[in-house]
């Protein structure tokens, strides 16, 4: 089974759809083997978006960031890195298709409610960075009506 890595951002948190939002990924078949509701560390946040340190936008990401709690999640199942990626929708809300989280909810790029892994080593890394090896291996009774 595949794992990603998401971040209910702060804006998400601020407007109470943190429910409404893992809903969305559980509907999907998606099952959460690790979930933390955190305030973000400035070392945690400038290390998470290190990538991105020589861009414009670092400071104000950084600043956003931690500046209300999030929720950190890791969902596993079946390619759960493209799945997730669909129902989280495009980067950029005005492009998100209804029916996903960003075209549902969000208004504009820099409050987008949720970072999703883009790939096997980004989730991989962002895993590790955040919950270590604190995952859960379980099974759900359900596991039958939701995989082949």
């Amino acid at each position: 089974m595949e794992k990603t890595f998401i971040i209910l951002k702060p804006d998400a948190v601020q407007r109470q759809l943190v429910g409404q939002i893992i809903s969305r990924f559980e509907q999907h078949g998606l099952k959460i083997v690790a979930m933390k509701f955190l305030q973000v560390p400035l070392s945690l946040a400038e290390e998470h978006y290190a990538v991105h340190k020589e861009r414009p936008f670092f400071k104000s990401l950084i600043e956003y960031i931690t500046a209300s709690p999030v929720v950190a999640m890791v969902l596993e199942g079946p390619n759960a890195i493209q799945m997730a990626r669909n129902v989280v929708g495009a980067t950029n809300p005005l492009d998100a298709a209804p029916g996903t989280i960003r075209g549902d909810f969000g208004m504009e790029i820099g409050r987008n409610l949720v970072h999703a892994s883009d790939g096997p080593d980004t989730a991989k890394a962002e895993i590790a960075l955040w919950f270590g090896d604190d995952i859960v291996d379980y099974q759900r009774a359900l596991e039958p009506w939701i995989l082949e």
